[in-house]
């Protein structure tokens, strides 16, 4: 055992925000660019943390409950990294620039079936998140997953090195994050680091065959096992309907499934569908336990749900967007064959110097598909098209409107940037 990390062993667990001490915690002091933890090193002492480690020297005192280090959140990983070295399972790393925690959910539903499984909370997936998760990892698990996001060059290498993952899986890989990746050359750059480690771990990927951009980039020696629509993949699925939600079957070797309606919305999601399908029969997961933890799985995070109001039927997409989620969804919202279809679109965040061009690409879709939206936000405000209803700098004008002039009876796919608040009309709607 590492001598420099016995105060996480003899505590109750990690803690990094003052206002959640537990008692006998570890409590790490964090620096941000608007805080420092380290200022409250003393006071969660008497508040029940057993340990605290600090990397303010101005905050130090030579107490045997005190720790200081040169870096706080260095050592969160390190001692992430070390834990998690403590544990011979499995690591299932997820990461893509759309559909990883859908698909982590979705991965985490189907070998729940059978095994314990720990997995990342919410999109904790960050150089924060992916250590407080390595750190709930205990004897009683057999199976871990681990998401991974990233909005800079080498995030997933650095996030690979703290969890080191045996199995990998890129859900995808699309116009992202450009203010950070600047073009979809260093998207693919960034999440082809999780290959490069699987590859060095001499782990198994988990592959799209029907995405040429992954089939592509993955390394050719390293063991992999596929899912997509063609008879070459190990999993084969077939879409039979969106009219909203997800109907399809699925075979492998000699079993084929019967259709299976499920309660997301969305071809983007018969692809999630289809990898923790793969997951379930890489890990034996029985095929009936399979398609009842799909079929039974009900998104309540704002992604893909659907929620039927007195007033209308919405599809409520906006914890995130990006322009390739966001051509994803409007394309599987034309597909549906309602007559009364109305978009409520948000902006996209951190594009960058793409962001104009990306937001005009949109409503040129939007016009593509015959389409009409009310506008959220200052970037898409700057676009004109007939296929615009309306143009909101804020959601706080549209709910104004919405509440002098109701909207009824529409199918209603609201998809933005999480920061534009878009959730925040479901109950006028």
């Amino acid at each position: 055992m590492n001598k420099r990390f016995d105060s996480f062993y003899s505590s109750s667990g990690v803690c990094t925000d003052n206002r959640k001490i537990t008692l006998e915690c570890l409590f790490i002091c964090i620096q941000g660019e608007n805080f420092d933890g380290n200022t409250f090193a003393s006071k969660v002492l008497e508040q029940g943390a057993k340990h605290v480690i600090v990397d303010n020297p101005k905050f130090y005192k030579e107490n045997s409950r005190m720790t200081l280090v040169d870096d706080s959140v260095k050592y969160l990983q390190e001692l992430a990294n070390y834990h998690r070295k403590q544990f011979d399972i499995p690591v299932i790393g997820i990461t893509g620039s759309n559909g990883k925690t859908t698909s982590k959910e979705l991965i985490n539903a189907v070998l729940s079936q059978k095994y314990n499984v720990l997995a990342t909370s919410g999109n904790l997936n960050n150089h924060l998140g992916v250590p407080f998760t390595l750190l709930r990892m205990n004897k009683k698990h057999d199976i871990a997953i681990i998401e991974m996001g990233a909005n800079k060059f080498n995030d997933i290498e650095e996030l690979c090195d703290i969890c080191e993952p045996t199995y990998g899986i890129i859900t995808n890989i699309g116009r992202a994050h450009l203010e950070g990746l600047k073009n979809i050359e260093g998207v693919i750059k960034t999440k082809k680091e999780l290959y490069d480690s699987i590859e060095k771990n001499n782990g198994k990927i988990c592959i799209n065959s029907d995405d040429t951009t992954l089939t592509n980039i993955a390394p050719k020696k390293t063991s992999s096992f596929t899912y997509g629509t063609t008879n070459n993949a190990n999993v084969s699925g077939e879409l039979i309907s969106l009219s909203p939600f997800v109907i399809m079957k699925w075979n492998y070797g000699n079993y084929t499934s019967e259709n299976l309606t499920m309660q997301m919305v969305g071809k983007y999601n018969f692809y999630n569908y289809l990898a923790a399908i793969s997951f379930g029969v890489e890990f034996n997961v029985p095929n009936e336990a399979i398609n009842q933890a799909l079929t039974n799985y009900s998104p309540e995070n704002k992604r893909s749900q659907v929620v039927k109001t007195k007033k209308n039927t919405l599809i409520l997409d906006c914890y995130n967007a990006n322009p390739t989620s966001m051509q994803s969804a409007l394309e599987s919202f034309a597909m549906n064959d309602a007559s009364n279809k109305l978009c409520i679109l948000g902006d996209m965040k951190e594009l960058g110097e793409e962001s104009i061009s990306e937001h005009q690409k949109i409503i040129s879709l939007l016009e593509k598909l015959n389409l009409r939206a009310y506008i959220v936000g200052n970037e898409f405000s700057q676009i004109h098209s007939q296929y615009i209803l309306k143009k909101y700098d804020s959601v706080e004008k549209l709910i104004s409107f919405i509440g002098q002039s109701p909207i009824k009876n529409k199918l209603i796919l609201l998809k933005g940037s999480n920061s534009i608040h878009l959730d925040r009309l479901e109950n006028l709607l």
